[in-house]
């Protein structure tokens, strides 16, 4: 009974926010001809209802076709165009205001001093400040458009960093860093696959992959095993787990079917399968050019409250030589503050993932921004704190929404260096 309440709820928000919207295209629309101004509110209306259809075809269909890629982009132009809608609606909330500050004003002016005759207190809305939202609303909207063509446009971010105490046998280490590929959301093989022949095409050392291989399901890997089993590098291909991996998110039948468990064992096996080395609270010992370096990857864990925590550093760490240099590989970035650098300041590097940078935002140099950042202040690219240092990966899929505006996917090729630039 809960469910079709909490649907009723946001169809009744929809349809709300789509009536307030309406006000203003009136407005603006008020001079039109007739037939010009029935045809504009005809297709806005049959727009809003065909937006709310779409919601509760979503929801009836959620479970008999979870991974159709038509689903994923109507779905996408239906809350798009919802989150365009309450842009534009802040700019008529000022608008509102501006009305009633004003009508409250003529209000009391006309019960302080009454006249004769009745005054008309109405005021008209601003057309400027209706254009403008309108305007606003659209612009995102169309933006959300082009992110579509961005969903596999993967871009190599070169970043070389230098460590004062990194062995001299180390230098010019390459390791590629990869992220949140969420394989329950690709559409696109072939793309898919160009982005894993740009990785070996920039023959890494190491590749190391932070976390949340799948959107929920190890079935997710099926059509993608194949691809991603290519990753191959002369020290291996090593991974950690994220928080969409251990299937957190979805419901588990409670006798027969794939239990909860299964299907995580499931996701280990093909990550064992596609030869990569999958570390569970552990830590490994590498070497190369005689020397070596600590790799040690945990599960995940995070410092906000609504992620469960199955890492466990203390354990990764045991009996590792403190004066070896370390790279740890954690799937949310937000552990970096909360515990590395609080009492693990023997980690040189750590890598994360888990923000896609929100898949919007503007990057441009000298000047970046991404809503994610009140959330995540480490959000993407390089930190540093004394002598730790920090990367995040912006991501090599997507969630949720299938496109990318300003904050493409990213394949990152970390250099390692003693030198100082």
């Amino acid at each position: 009974m809960r469910f079709p309440l909490v649907l009723a709820f946001f169809i009744l928000l929809f349809l709300l926010l789509d009536y307030y919207v309406f006000q203003s295209i009136q407005h603006v629309s008020a001079a039109w001809s007739s037939t010009s101004r029935n045809k504009l509110h005809w297709t806005y209306w049959s727009v809003s209802i065909f937006s709310v259809l779409v919601v509760i075809f979503f929801v009836v269909t959620e479970k008999s076709h979870p991974r159709s890629s038509f689903k994923f982009y109507l779905f996408a132009l239906v809350i798009g165009l919802f989150i365009a809608k309450l842009i534009a609606m802040l700019f008529f909330l000022v608008d509102d205001g501006r009305r009633l500050v004003q009508w409250s004003w003529f209000r009391t002016q006309q019960l302080i001093a009454p006249k004769a005759e009745t005054e008309d207190l109405s005021i008209s809305r601003s057309t400027f400040l209706s254009w403008l939202g309108l305007a606003m609303g659209g612009t995102l909207y169309g933006t959300l458009l082009y992110g579509f063509s961005n969903s596999y446009n993967y871009q190599i971010v070169r970043q070389k960093l230098r460590f004062s105490l990194l062995p001299k046998a180390l230098e010019g280490l390459k390791i590629v860093h990869i992220s949140d590929i969420h394989s329950g959301s690709f559409t696109n093989k072939s793309a898919v696959e160009k982005g894993v022949e740009k990785i070996l095409s920039l023959q890494p050392d190491i590749i190391l992959f932070t976390g949340d291989l799948v959107n929920n399901l190890a079935d997710e890997m099926k059509d993608y095993q194949s691809v991603f089993s290519k990753l191959k590098a002369p020290l291996g291909v090593y991974s950690v787990l994220g928080n969409h991996d251990y299937g957190d998110y979805v419901p588990w039948p409670d006798d027969g079917g794939v239990s909860k468990k299964a299907n995580l064992d499931q996701l280990k096996k093909i990550q064992q399968e596609m030869g990569w080395n999958l570390l569970l609270n552990q830590h490994v010992i590498i070497n190369k050019n005689d020397a070596s370096f600590a790799l040690i990857g945990i599960e995940n864990w995070g410092a906000k409250a609504r992620f469960s925590r199955y890492g466990d550093l203390s354990q990764a760490v045991n009996g590792l030589d403190p004066q070896l240099f370390s790279i740890l590989m954690s799937h949310d970035p937000s552990h970096w503050k909360a515990q590395v650098v609080q009492e693990y300041n023997h980690i040189n590097l750590t890598l994360s993932g888990h923000t896609h940078g929100m898949q919007f935002g503007v990057e441009i140099p000298g000047f970046r921004w991404s809503p994610v950042q009140y959330l995540y202040p480490e959000w993407a690219g390089h930190y540093q704190f004394q002598e730790q240092q920090l990367y995040v990966n912006r991501g090599y899929g997507f969630l949720g929404y299938p496109g990318r505006v300003g904050v493409l996917p990213e394949i990152t090729l970390i250099e390692l260096s003693s030198k100082t630039p």
